[in-house]
């Protein structure tokens, strides 16, 4: 089954206005397609200003307005890829079953898909509950603007949807590890490396061993990824370098590891007792255990999905984080890979796959009408 004409049309449209986070006027240019969509429809639309020079929110709600908790959707406008990669790199362009651009599979295909089942059951009025749909500018660099938001909503909520990309063929997914991000600087003492080579205290001496003490938690047994990804330090060739800094990206299974792994690094200590080593960071997302709720949720996902005439898998966990893993934290049934079928998230081979729109686009509708 393919997605209609109108419906390659707009997508396709959402995917030549490029939104990456730090283009706050791109992401903006999104919020008002996505405004401009529900325009017709029974949807009222809040959005809020953004803050931190990063683009604005929307919240969009329907169905019977009542006490009952909300069913919440979310999905993220903002993307990895800089401007210009639509008219270079990564062109707008259909080939077979393969809609490629820059964020069709991460996540404007699942986004618009899911839109426009939420416009259908609006018109239709046929949800039990409350709707409500976020639609956020900064889930690419850990959502630090609307993390409290999210946790908010949440909280008023019955269940949350999550429109992130499939896994694997068409998966859902129904776990995912927490992340933590800590910064390190590392200052040292700046000397001449060949005249005054002794009274130096190398920067980058002691960040070696600091990455190579870090890298070593890694426990494959347990889930547990210590990654150093960045690094710089230095001023010249033949200098001592007095300043070394890196990044550290920290993914766990549950909470316990979490904490024990994230003051582990903090707590890290120079081994040269003349460098100071200063460490800032934390948990950034928790991670999103498969509950008993996730598992019922999942379930009934399924059997719907049986019902529309094809099988939806699992992914029980997967390394990278969403905003699914703040609503799970807090006790909230999330289903999350709800979005397009395709791969290459964050590359220029990105594509999703036309097929599978029309039939997740059916899914959400049941789920929307049904939870």
């Amino acid at each position: 089954m393919s997605a209609n004409g109108d419906t390659l049309e707009h997508l396709s449209t959402w995917l030549r206005t490029e939104s990456p986070t730090h283009a706050p006027a791109g992401v903006n240019r999104m919020m008002d397609l996505v405004a401009a969509e529900v325009a017709d429809a029974p949807v009222a639309v809040e959005r809020i200003a953004g803050r931190a020079g990063l683009g604005d929110v929307l919240v969009l709600r329907a169905g019977p307005q009542t006490s009952e908790p909300a069913v919440l959707v979310m999905s993220h406008l903002d993307t990895v890829h800089p401007l210009g990669t639509a008219d270079h790199h990564l062109p707008v362009r259909l080939e077979g079953d393969r809609l490629y651009g820059p964020g069709c599979y991460d996540m404007k295909g699942g986004a618009y898909l899911a839109l426009e089942a939420f416009k259908t059951v609006a018109r239709s009025g046929g949800a039990r509950r409350p709707l409500v749909y976020l639609m956020t500018p900064d889930e690419e660099i850990g959502s630090p603007t609307t993390r409290a938001m999210i946790e908010d909503l949440a909280r008023n909520a019955a269940f949350a949807l999550v429109t992130e990309p499939a896994r694997d063929g068409g998966k859902v997914v129904t776990g995912r590890k927490g992340v933590g991000r800590f910064e390190v600087h590392v200052e040292g003492r700046p000397a001449h490396s060949g005249s005054r080579h002794a009274d130096g205290r190398s920067a980058i001496r002691e960040a070696a061993r600091q990455i190579l003490a870090i890298e070593a938690m890694t426990d494959y047994g347990r889930g547990v990824t210590t990654t150093v990804g960045m690094i710089s330090g230095g001023t010249a060739a033949n200098v001592i370098p007095q300043h070394c800094r890196f990044a550290v990206d920290l993914r766990v299974v549950n909470a316990a590891d979490g904490e024990r792994h994230g003051a582990e690094i903090l707590g890290l200590k120079a081994h040269d007792p003349d460098v100071k080593l200063t460490v800032t960071g934390g948990m950034n997302r928790p991670p999103y255990e498969k509950s008993a709720g996730v598992a019922k949720l999942y379930e009934r996902a399924r059997s719907l999905a049986e019902e529309l005439g094809f099988e939806l898998g699992e992914v029980p966990l997967t390394g990278g984080g969403s905003d699914g893993n703040f609503t799970a934290a807090l006790g909230v049934p999330t289903l999350d890979g709800l979005g397009i079928d395709g791969d290459g998230a964050h590359t220029l081979h990105e594509y999703g796959l036309v097929s599978s729109i029309e039939p997740r686009r059916k899914l959400m509708v049941r789920l929307l009408e049904t939870l």
